[in-house]
């Protein structure tokens, strides 16, 4: 799960982080209003979509005045704002942060993740800030710290002062951005963030470090334990489709292929979208159902592939383990009358009740195409599909 930039620097405020005095705006008024409220001769009006690249993209703009304010919230709300996050069609832009000036020195990086080789959390600092981080790790890798923290210590004052020093900190200030990274820790840990990110932090003319941008991601596993965080989350930002697909507990994601996908398990559900693009096929979707389907659940997971107009045939491959392939059979066939089908069905099912689940959909009277290898399934999905 993603948020917006205000509300990251909201999570930062209640851990102490320093940020900019900022008002979030959902109309040009509301914009007006917040620069009179914040005071002073220089304000910043930014775009809030679920991207970076926002400056890029034109989302990003300075004001020296309230006609310059109210000038820029018309232009930038309601702009579809294209950045590299967002692919060529991209995001409409549905909320704003009006920000007080900043006196920007120097600006720097740094991003915490967790590093699944070590097991443990990485927090990364680059003296590159401002700039893509991916850029920076592919032209000049050398100017990104990074301290692999030992989850029973937490990030400790000497890696912190270690990572200020190491990206060009001026001493005077090092001891203030070792402090703003280890509430940086602290936030990423105790929210179940994967991912937490100032670009960039800054630092001021009067040797202070303030972060200027924020960006998390949220373990959506640990949401339970976060009510406050998924308050925040924004369904005008998400794809209609993964909505849906949340509400019956099915992890959906939606690609650009035209091969609809409905799997039992990840693990498998990779492997079956990597057979597709092996045989010359591109999948619509990454679709687990889980271990527990019910046929209703089958049924959900069918309307939501075929409300994909691109979608030209569907994969059926299942694993029958903790899931029955009778039990799936039962629900394909009921998804096929539910919604009328009309485009190719290839299914595979291998495991627990295989024979009976394979007699029921030839019994069925639907034209499904059956498959006995993952080979057999891509190839006559691909056919199907062209």
């Amino acid at each position: 799960m993603k948020i917006h930039e205000y509300q990251g620097k909201e999570l930062l405020q209640k851990f102490g982080v320093t940020v900019p005095r900022g008002i979030p705006a959902f109309t040009v008024d509301e914009a007006v209003k917040a620069a009179e409220q914040l005071g002073g001769s220089v304000w910043v009006v930014k775009a809030q979509i679920h991207a970076g690249g926002r400056g890029k993209g034109g989302g990003v703009k300075l004001a020296r005045s309230i006609d310059e304010v109210r000038m820029l919230a018309n232009e930038i709300l309601g702009m579809q704002l294209v950045t590299h996050q967002t692919g060529p069609e991209g995001q409409k832009v549905r909320r704003l942060l009006v920000e007080e000036g900043a006196d920007i020195q120097k600006e720097y990086y740094v991003g915490i993740v967790t590093d699944r080789a070590t097991q443990r959390v990485c927090v990364m600092a680059s003296s590159e800030g401002g700039m893509e981080i991916e850029e920076v790790a592919e032209k000049t890798p050398e100017k990104i710290l990074k301290v692999f923290v030992d989850p029973t210590r937490g990030l400790t004052d000497e890696e912190a002062v270690g990572l200020a020093r190491g990206i060009g900190v001026p001493e005077a200030s090092a001891d203030r951005a070792a402090a703003e990274f280890k509430k940086l820790y602290q936030v990423y840990w105790d929210t179940d963030a994967s991912l937490a990110e100032i670009n960039p932090l800054i630092l001021e003319g009067n040797g202070n470090i303030k972060a200027l941008d924020a960006k998390f991601n949220f373990d959506p596993n640990a949401l339970f334990r976060h009510p406050d965080i998924v308050a925040y989350r924004d369904l005008d930002e998400e794809d209609p489709a993964e909505i849906e697909a949340s509400k019956y507990d099915l992890a959906y994601i939606q690609l650009e292929g035209n091969i609809g996908c409905l799997v039992n398990g990840a693990g498998l559900a990779m492997a079956t979208m990597d057979s597709i693009k092996l045989f010359g096929g591109e999948p619509a979707n990454f679709l687990d159902v889980g271990g527990g389907a019910t046929a209703e659940k089958v049924t959900e997971a069918f309307k939501i592939m075929l409300a994909n107009k691109d979608v030209k045939a569907i994969l059926v491959n299942i694993f029958g383990g903790i899931m029955r392939c009778d039990v799936i059979a039962e629900g394909v066939i009921a998804a096929c009358r539910a919604v009328d089908l009309d485009v190719p069905l290839v299914v595979r099912m291998k495991g627990t009740n295989e024979q009976k689940g394979k007699q029921m959909l030839a019994e069925s009277g639907l034209p499904i195409i059956s498959a006995d290898t993952m080979a057999e399934a891509a190839t006559a999905v691909v056919a199907a599909a062209q």
